[in-house]
């Protein structure tokens, strides 16, 4: 039985992602920053043995090494990290805060570095491995009607990482790979008919996606022996160019 690493696996996108694995009877090792979020995830998923809740501030090189200890004394390895917990704030620039830098900063790009850090040496070692990271399609095309210079600078330097990563890691069988998302559907976004018009309208599909296209999409690049350095845009075409 294999085993995943998902960050940011309480909601959202990581509870989809986790939620998929459980289902194809993966391990899953699900992190969030509070204990309380991951214990009421485990209730959603429907308390599974396999799915094992480590707390802790995605950020801290200890919780990287936290996430891999546990697995692994739990699991044996660890086939598989998925680099979810993210921060998706869009202003314009002028706007903002330092506040917004730090936390930005912590969760985007520490958030990647020690999770991947940790796996690069896990995999490595073991001779195989996948690394996915949820990055922004925003961060392969800016839109003017999205202002979000933090998620394209941070999303837009993870996407780069992938490749170099992935071609670092050739040699020792580890595949790395990215999936960047256009607006999905979650609870984040409210219900109002004129902002869930406005998100529709950013894909030329006229519609915005849903979690489960994103856990396909991990799915695919996971179970795939010949794909590595991929970032796989999944927008309903917003990235194809302009309409």
């Amino acid at each position: 039985m294999k085993t995943v690493i998902v960050t940011g696996a309480s909601s959202g996108i990581g509870f989809g992602i986790a939620q998929a694995y459980l289902k194809r009877g993966y391990n899953v090792v699900g992190n969030a920053r509070t204990m309380d979020r991951l214990k009421q995830a485990a209730e959603q998923l429907g308390n599974p043995h396999n799915f094992l809740p480590v707390a802790g501030d995605i950020a801290d090189p200890a919780t990287a090494k936290a996430l891999f200890e546990r697995a692994v004394a739990a699991f044996g390895k660890v086939d598989i990290l998925v680099n979810n917990a993210g921060i998706f704030l869009a202003k314009p620039i002028a706007d903002y805060s330092e506040a917004d830098v730090a936390s930005i900063v912590n969760t985007n790009l520490l958030g990647f570095f020690y999770p991947s850090q940790e796996a690069a040496k896990h995999m490595s070692a073991n001779g195989e491995g996948h690394i996915v990271t949820i990055t922004a399609s925003v961060a392969m095309q800016p839109n003017v009607k999205v202002p979000a210079l933090l998620p394209v600078l941070i999303k837009g330097g993870l996407n780069s990482a992938t490749r170099g990563l992935a071609l670092e890691l050739a040699a020792s069988n580890v595949k790395v790979n990215a999936v960047a998302p256009g607006i999905i559907a979650t609870p984040m976004h409210g219900t109002d008919e004129g902002t869930q018009n406005f998100l529709k309208g950013l894909s030329p599909s006229g519609r915005t996606g849903v979690v489960q296209d994103i856990a396909d999409a991990v799915l695919y690049l996971t179970e795939s022996s010949f794909t590595s350095g991929a970032v796989l845009p999944v927008d309903g075409g917003a990235t194809a160019g302009t309409w």
